[in-house]
Order: C-alpha cells, then sequence, then structure tokens
C-alpha cells in the first residue's frame, strides 16, 4: 500500500523537485498574465514606429528610417487645408483655361458649298441621291484631303481649306467665282465634323470618342456628352491629357471657389478621364466595429470622422480611444503617420475637419487589458490541459 494513501490524507503530485504541478500550472499561469501586456498577438501599434530599409543586394538592412508621427490638431488641419487650396490654385494656372474660338475647319470635314441661282452647280450642293449605310460614311459633300485642300468648279486651283473658319472659305470661294459669275451668292457650313476629337472615358455614362464642333468643348460640355457623371464618379479627381502631360482637375473645388469649369477648354486629342470613388478608397482597420474599405463622397472629399461612422465607430469593449492613427504615404517621400486622440468628444471637431487621402489606412489600437486577454485566450487551453493532467494523474 501506498503511505500515502495508509495515512488516508491527499497528496497531489510532484515533479522530480517536489512541487506540485497545480502550484507550476498556477505559476505560468501567473507568469503569462504578468507577460501578457508586453506581447500580444495581433496588430498593435507601437510608438515611435521605425520602417527598415533594405538596399543591398543580399537583404542586408542597412539603415532605419523613422516615421515621423505628427499630432492631429488645429494648426496641423490649416496647413493642410491651406496646401489644398494652394493645389487648387495651381490648376487654374494651367494652361487649360482659355476664350472660346469659331471653329477651324480641318482634315477630314465634309463642307456643303453652295452657289444660289445657279443649277449647274447642283452638284455643289452634296445631293447626290446617295444615302449613307454606315455612321463611319462620310455624309454628301466636299471631303477636305489630308492636305486641306477642296475642289470647286469653276476655280482652277484648290482652296486650302484646313486652319479657316467656313466664313473665310466662303469669302475665299466667292473671290474666286467673282472671275467667272456676276456677284455670285455663296454659302458655306459644315456638313460633318470629322477633323477634330477628344477622348472621354472613366466613371461617365457614356464614355468614348465626341466630335469637336462649332460649340466649344468646354470641360462640362465634353461631360454632358458623355451622359453626364455616373453616381459613383469622384468629381474632385478629374484628368486632362493633353500632349503627354497630365493635368488633375478638381470640378468640385473649381466651384466652391467660384471658377467656372466652362472655362477649361479641351483641344482636339485631349484625353478626359472621371475617376471612380472607389479607387480612391481609404481603409479603416483595427478596433472598430466593421473593418472596411471607405469610398470618398462625391465630390471627392472624406474627413476622419466620415470615415470612423462608416466603419460602425469605435470598438467599446476593445478599443483604446487615445490611439487613433492615420498611416499615408506621399508619393516619393517617407511615409507619415498621424495620431488623435479621440477620448475627448472636443477631439471629434478636429477628425471632422482632418481631410483623408486616397489609399490612407486608418488604425484604431487595442487596450492593454485587450491584449492582455488575447495572449490568455492563447495560452489558457495549456494551462487547462496541464491541470487536467495534474488531477488525473493524483
Amino acid at each position: 500500500m501506498n503511505s500515502e494513501k495508509q495515512s488516508g490524507v491527499f497528496m497531489p503530485n510532484k515533479n522530480s523537485h517536489g512541487v506540485p504541478a497545480t502550484r507550476v500550472a498556477l505559476s505560468l499561469l501567473l507568469a503569462a498574465m504578468l507577460s501578457a501586456c508586453a506581447w500580444a498577438p495581433g496588430q498593435h501599434m507601437a510608438m515611435p514606429p521605425t520602417l527598415p530599409v533594405t538596399t543591398a543586394d543580399n537583404g542586408d538592412v542597412t539603415s532605419d528610417v523613422p516615421v515621423t508621427v505628427k499630432q492631429i490638431d488645429l494648426t496641423l488641419i490649416r496647413q493642410i487645408r491651406t496646401a489644398q487650396t494652394g493645389s487648387a490654385q495651381a490648376t487654374t494656372n494651367l494652361n487649360l483655361f482659355a476664350k472660346p474660338t469659331g471653329y477651324k475647319v480641318g482634315p477630314g470635314d465634309v463642307l456643303q458649298i453652295t452657289v444660289w441661282d445657279h443649277p449647274e452647280l447642283a452638284a455643289a450642293l452634296g445631293q447626290t441621291g446617295v444615302q449613307n449605310t454606315r455612321p463611319a460614311d462620310a455624309a454628301p459633300g466636299f471631303v477636305v484631303g489630308g492636305e486641306g485642300d477642296i475642289q470647286f468648279p469653276y476655280i482652277n486651283k484648290p482652296i486650302h481649306a484646313s486652319g479657316k473658319t467656313p466664313e473665310q472659305i466662303q469669302r475665299e470661294i466667292y473671290t474666286e467665282l467673282s472671275k467667272v459669275f456676276v456677284k455670285p451668292q455663296v454659302t458655306v457650313r459644315v456638313e460633318s465634323y470629322r477633323a477634330s476629337q477628344v477622348y472621354i472615358d472613366g466613371d461617365v455614362r457614356t464614355p468614348g470618342a465626341q466630335a469637336i464642333n462649332d460649340i466649344p468643348m468646354t470641360l462640362t460640355e465634353a461631360v454632358g456628352r458623355a451622359g453626364g457623371f455616373m453616381p459613383t464618379a469622384d468629381q474632385g479627381r478629374v484628368t486632362i491629357t493633353r500632349n503627354g502631360t497630365s493635368y488633375p482637375v478638381n470640378i468640385a473645388q473649381m466651384l466652391k471657389t467660384g471658377k467656372n469649369p466652362s472655362e477649361i477648354i479641351l483641344q482636339p486629342g485631349d484625353m478626359l478621364h472621371v475617376n471612380a470613388r472607389d479607387e480612391n478608397t481609404v481603409y479603416v482597420m483595427g478596433e472598430v466595429v466593421k473593418p472596411t474599405a471607405v469610398s470618398p463622397q462625391k465630390d471627392g472629399t472624406l474627413s476622419l470622422a466620415e470615415a470612423i461612422s462608416q466603419a460602425g465607430s469605435l470598438s467599446q469593449t476593445t478599443s483604446d480611444a487615445r490611439q487613433l492613427f492615420v498611416i499615408r504615404q506621399i508619393p516619393g517621400d517617407e511615409p507619415v503617420v498621424y495620431h488623435l486622440d479621440v477620448k475627448s468628444p472636443v477631439s471629434m471637431i478636429l477628425a471632422n475637419q482632418f481631410p483623408l487621402e486616397p489609399k490612407d489606412v486608418v488604425y484604431v489600437d487595442n487596450s492593454g487589458l485587450v491584449r492582455a486577454s488575447r495572449v490568455l485566450d492563447l495560452l489558457l487551453p495549456a494551462i487547462n490541459a496541464g491541470l487536467t493532467t495534474a488531477v488525473l494523474t493524483k
């Protein structure tokens, strides 16, 4: 008989050092609780953060680049607003603004030339009786050739039409026909505009090529011909590409500052692109009710408060309201982290005024107690297994 059982007193099993197994398990539990705040699974924002930069071919880290952490306050918001206003003013100084001019005829255009009271020139009216069967077919009339010339009866030399207005061409034909007829009555008009086009794509209803005609091709005219903006269009991020150079245009900001988008005149060959709002999302992560990707408003703006609201606000049970961060990667520069303590209701005024940029990451950190709880959730199964083993082997 075991001496422990003979005495009628239960003694728990001991390890090789004579320490009860339950005491060992409790010690492990206490150690885990003490170390839980120092190590936790999942995401956690360390202050101040540092990003290693690897430049060597073998992958060695050659330097550490500190990430700038800026506190969100009224001074910072004023600086950002001033920079945005300067950017909008820079757009107004581009070579996009011009006064509308009369239409200039170009190669491919079809002219209708009428000489009144001269039926022998009826063919010049462009009434050939042949109907167009395809949209790409030229309309009846005089087609301006590739060199910009047209031929007309009784005029022995080509009339150079390219780069001239219909009125200028009309006066030139009148001068030449006056050598044959007495005071001929000449009318010149463009039957089909095919010389110049602009291209509109992106978040508009009917993207595609639009011909430039006698109505000035302003920015608003181009959007109107494309069927207008889609409901998902980002009117704050429109791009005009001209001769290989892209010009950003913020239509919403222009309207706020009193600038008329109709003063922007598109030129032949311009490309107009309208961004979709889901191309400029902001990512809200961490301890929020619903981590999500948030799209900006129709005018392209999105505040920090709006992004948090669309994510269901901060989690009341797991978030640390003092640790809200906005991580922004500035093109060609180091990332910047903005910090805001939203524990105070007054700070929500700052969050409502802080503007977010596309691809920003809004991160809400968790509290120390939550981190400790998550560590224990990982360790307790192992500790419970150890206690169970100790009880079963007693």
